[in-house]
């Protein structure tokens, strides 16, 4: 089946036409049966529940949220990793939502997955040429030969020596693993990859040098890619646009730099609100949103708007009527029936919530990291240390 229009996403929101990827009311329901020989079902863990969203060529969608919101089961289920329960999936132009094993083989060579663990997505028994080798050999592409002399020239283009063709897995470090990974995952030149958390195992030094892998790789083969990670700032640098998922739910989806500056959705800013400052004026100034009790349990989430249990701004309106994804502003999406209005401003290259500081606090904040600094003592500096008892030595 072809999709040549943009329309009946259910959502009111439009999608693109030429967009790579659309995903349309996506849902993965996992059931809950009870007895032993007579089966029946008496539930369903609604992982994923409704989702809605498109990717262009050569674009990176970010996909957040809170452990449990569903990310990784919606990253699975549109590489048809797992059966999706309802919904579409169009990709180039194909509704795939109804493919067999048999009828993805051939898209396998577009549409590609790299995992969250570096090592138990590698097969300990066989070799990195094996490991990454195995997209040509499925494919049935290319000889032995010429198998051997592209793995090695992956190996290298993902910053591994050729040499390491032989060794096993369990010689190499998270970093140089999750490079295997990469190397597997671009081994047929897809148009579409899905990074599941590609970076959460890795220390900082490694998820850096992977990050900037994949958007070297981007850069050269044009590839797509859904990003899906807990760390904000490592999703704010590499992704063009970002979802807020919640319980199974986009609750926002916008530009990064709209969302990161601009958040209109209460879940929003209270995940933005968690992330660490450097600077320490900048985090003792900075408005900490704390949402009280757990995630709701998917399989019987709250009525109306699932975040009303946990939301400030919650009315009565939250608890009986779902709210619909609406499109407030050109590629800013929202579900929420009273948005927040409070401006997020950016000071020092951070972001910061609540209300801004006045020219005053500024610059007292300025004369601070002056001082600290050990930099040029002024009149107003020294007035400024006095009110604080503070004591500068002269030399």
């Amino acid at each position: 089946m072809t999709i040549t229009t943009s329309t009946e996403s259910g959502t009111g929101v439009p999608l693109r036409p030429d967009a790579l990827l659309q995903v349309r009311n996506l849902r993965k329901h996992f059931p809950i049966t009870q007895g032993i020989l007579f089966k029946r079902q008496v539930g369903a863990v609604k992982a994923v529940d409704g989702i809605t969203f498109d990717i262009a060529n050569g674009e990176t969608l970010g996909l957040v949220g809170e452990s449990g919101c569903g990310k990784s089961t919606a990253g699975r289920t549109i590489a048809k990793l797992l059966e999706p329960t309802s919904g579409n999936i169009i990709f180039n132009g194909a509704d795939i939502t109804g493919y067999s094993r048999s009828q993805m083989r051939p898209l396998r060579s577009e549409m590609q997955m790299i995992f969250q663990d570096p090592f138990s997505s590698l097969n300990p028994r066989h070799t990195v040429g094996t490991i990454v080798g195995a997209p040509y050999r499925v494919q049935g592409s290319l000889s032995d030969k010429d198998i051997k002399t592209r793995v090695q020239g992956l190996l290298e283009r993902v910053g591994l020596n050729p040499e390491h063709y032989n060794r096993y897995p369990h010689e190499f470090s998270g970093g140089q693993r999750q490079r295997i990974g990469v190397a597997r995952a671009i081994a047929l030149q897809p148009k579409l990859i899905i990074c599941d958390e590609p970076v959460s195992a890795l220390d900082v030094s490694i998820q850096a040098q992977v990050v900037n892998l994949l958007e070297d790789l981007q850069s050269e083969f044009g590839i797509a890619y859904i990003f899906v990670a807990h760390d904000l700032s490592v999703v704010r640098h590499i992704s063009d646009r970002v979802a807020v998922m919640y319980l199974g739910q986009i609750m926002e989806l916008a530009d990064r730099d709209t969302l990161y500056s601009q958040p209109r959705h209460p879940y929003t800013h209270s995940l933005l609100s968690a992330v660490p400052l450097p600077d320490p004026d900048s985090g003792s100034r900075r408005e900490r949103i704390l949402l009280t009790g757990d995630l709701p349990s998917p399989i019987n989430p709250p009525s109306g708007c699932v975040f009303h249990t946990r939301c400030w701004k919650a009315q009565d309106r939250c608890k009986v009527e779902v709210p619909l994804v609406r499109e407030i502003s050109a590629g800013h999406q929202i579900a929420c029936h009273f948005p927040e209005d409070r401006p997020v401003f950016g000071q020092g290259g951070q972001t910061i919530h609540g209300p801004a500081p006045t020219d005053q606090e500024l610059a007292a904040q300025e004369r601070d990291r002056d001082l600290a600094r050990g930099g040029a003592v002024t009149g107003e500096n020294i007035a400024h240390e006095t009110e604080l008892g503070w004591q500068k030595r002269q030399d």
